[in-house]
């Protein structure tokens, strides 16, 4: 899903608000799936979500669409070792937290980043398009990263 250049400049000004931000960059020491940190998924679901949104004309607000993608997986912790197992469930709700504390974010964004686990988080359904934008780019690099990207052998 390649954008074009000026798609490409016209994200990376939406995201230079967050991809410098040193509680953002801690995303880099936690993997998410396989190999794959959790930083470099949320910058794939990020990409997949604007491409999305470009190609099939969908009308999103990309501002909102873009730090709800980038956000919706800033919840700062190895849930590998740290989640008791109910990571799905309670990381949607962490991030959000986090993203309100750190960002000041706004109730859309907010929706975006606790619906993205939408249907395991049955309760809590996406209510925008840009926040079924996010959960369904999510469920597609999630299946690709899990499917992937092994975690190298130590």
């Amino acid at each position: 899903m390649k954008l074009t250049l000026q798609e490409q400049k016209q994200l990376d000004t939406l995201l230079q608000k967050y991809r410098n931000d040193t509680k953002v960059l801690e995303m880099k020491k936690y993997i998410q799936h396989g190999s794959i940190s959790t930083y470099d998924h949320v910058e794939s679901v990020t990409r997949v979500s604007y491409w999305l949104n470009r190609r099939l004309h969908l009308g999103a607000n990309e501002r909102i669409l873009v730090a709800g993608a980038f956000l919706h997986d800033f919840y700062l912790y190895d849930w590998h070792t740290d989640s008791e197992g109910l990571h799905g469930f309670y990381h949607p709700g962490i991030a959000c937290r986090n993203a309100v504390n750190h960002f000041h974010i706004d109730e859309h964004v907010q929706n975006i980043i606790r619906s993205h686990m939408w249907p395991l988080t049955i309760t809590v359904l996406p209510l925008c398009r840009e926040a079924w934008i996010v959960c369904m780019a999510d469920k597609y690099i999630s299946t690709k990263e899990t499917l992937l990207s092994r975690r190298k052998a130590r």
